[in-house]
């Protein structure tokens, strides 16, 4: 079972799945296509087939080969479309479908690095990466990849797709290995030349060895935040489990070092004072590298409630961001507290990290806020004069997993404003 996935809605991952079962089918091998995007399920749409009976139905008894429906074009080939919304499926029961008749079974992800996505890939037994020609699209491809990694899936390789050659940034995709390039053209399925292309990735990937496959072995424990300055300086990143406050003015464009934190992992971020479609477009809208986090609003009296039982939802290795965490700072302090020792307690569980942006201001809580962090990130905006370029100033007064760091953290944003360095002063516990 093949996973095909891109963090990037419109790479062309549906393209793709049926693509290959169609040139698995051609080669001999039998495939049968799976949509999992319940959100915005396409296979059937492309293939001109019935929404039902979908994958759910696999929980009523029925087996995966009667539910397919046959390809119109490639009889060797069925397609399965995603459950509907309202219909109940756990991708965790799918291993025991798929194992049938040799048959070739490639499950077309949803788009972003939310848990919709986690669960399909989870249970694969390798992932194959589809990312197009533009910024956005290979930076998402990044995201997928670091997703594989830590849910311990082996990478297969990437497929390029609406692309004539590999672009520069996918050849340092390390031990991510490029299976072809798919041409650009009209009606793509329907196209000799993009056919040829997929019996040449098909072709590759039958000859890749177990050692080809095997997972790459991460060096370390430390989980990247996204700001490479700051993993270099951190040694790769931040130890699973930890707490990190970014204490900043509201005018120093802080938010761009939490977008960039989107585009590493999947992301569950909480706003406490936007709503989520305002939080989409400013990430969306950034020309920094982000992802496609899933956000939730959290605000008011029942905030702490709301914000704890997504929080006990987090899946492995992932990140949660709280933007900004005054709001919660300011419900009654024991049971705030109680909040952030449950936190911590999930982020250790789930080998995950959390970004509390702490927006400056008087809360009445935000001494528990810093002491119960593991790493404290301070952002300073200073304005030289008319017609200079703003600069920014980051410090890490305290950082557990070395109560002595002092380095300085040159960061530069998007525009070419740098954050320039000043010296750390380290805070004991």
């Amino acid at each position: 079972m093949i996973a095909i996935a891109g963090s990037k809605g419109g790479c062309g991952k549906s393209t793709v799945t049926l693509g290959l079962a169609e040139a698995f089918a051609r080669a001999d091998t039998p495939a049968i296509a799976i949509d999992a995007d319940r959100q915005l399920p396409n296979l059937h749409v492309m293939t001109d087939l019935d929404r039902e009976p979908t994958l759910a139905v696999l929980d009523q008894g029925r087996d995966l080969r009667e539910i397919a429906q046959q390809h119109p074009q490639e009889p060797n080939v069925g397609v399965v479309p995603a459950p509907k919304s309202s219909q109940s499926f756990e991708f965790s029961s799918l291993e025991e479908y798929v194992d049938i008749d040799g048959r070739q079974v490639l499950i077309d992800c949803p788009s972003g690095a939310g848990p919709d996505v986690v669960d399909p890939l989870s249970q694969a037994e390798g992932v194959v990466i589809v990312a197009s020609d533009t910024e956005r699209s290979l930076k998402a491809a990044e995201t997928t990849i670091e997703m594989a990694r830590r849910l311990g899936a082996p990478i297969y390789g990437a497929i390029l797709n609406k692309c004539s050659e590999i672009p520069t940034p996918a050849t340092r995709w390390e031990g991510v290995p490029v299976l072809g390039c798919v041409p650009e053209r009209p009606s793509p399925l329907l196209n000799d030349e993009v056919s040829q292309a997929f019996d040449e990735i098909v072709e590759q990937l039958a000859t890749q060895s177990p050692t080809d496959r095997a997972p790459p072995e991460y060096a370390g424990d430390r989980l990247p935040t996204g700001t490479n300055e700051i993993d270099r300086r951190l040694g790769g990143g931040l130890p699973a489990g930890t707490i990190v406050t970014l204490v900043a003015d509201p005018a120093s464009q802080s938010e761009q070092l939490l977008y960039r934190a989107t585009g590493v992992r999947g992301t569950l971020y909480l706003s406490t004072e936007q709503s989520r479609e305002n939080v989409r477009r400013a990430i969306e809208s950034t020309s920094i590298g982000s992802g496609t986090p899933t956000i939730r609003r959290v605000a008011g009296d029942e905030g702490l409630d709301e914000a704890l039982t997504l929080i006990d939802k987090l899946p492995e290795t992932a990140n949660l961001i709280i933007d900004p965490v005054n709001e919660l700072e300011r419900h009654d302090r024991s049971a705030y507290v109680s909040f952030l020792n449950d936190l911590k307690d999930q982020l250790v569980e789930t080998d995950s990290i959390a970004i509390l942006h702490c927006v400056d201001d008087d809360s009445r809580n935000r001494s528990a806020t810093l002491r119960v962090a593991d790493a404290v990130f301070e952002l300073e905006t200073v304005a030289p004069g008319c017609g200079s370029d703003v600069e920014h100033y980051l410090s890490v007064p305290k950082y557990r997993p070395d109560a002595g760091f002092t380095e300085t953290i040159p960061i530069e944003f998007a525009g070419g404003n740098s954050m320039s360095p000043i010296e750390s002063q380290p805070k004991s516990d």
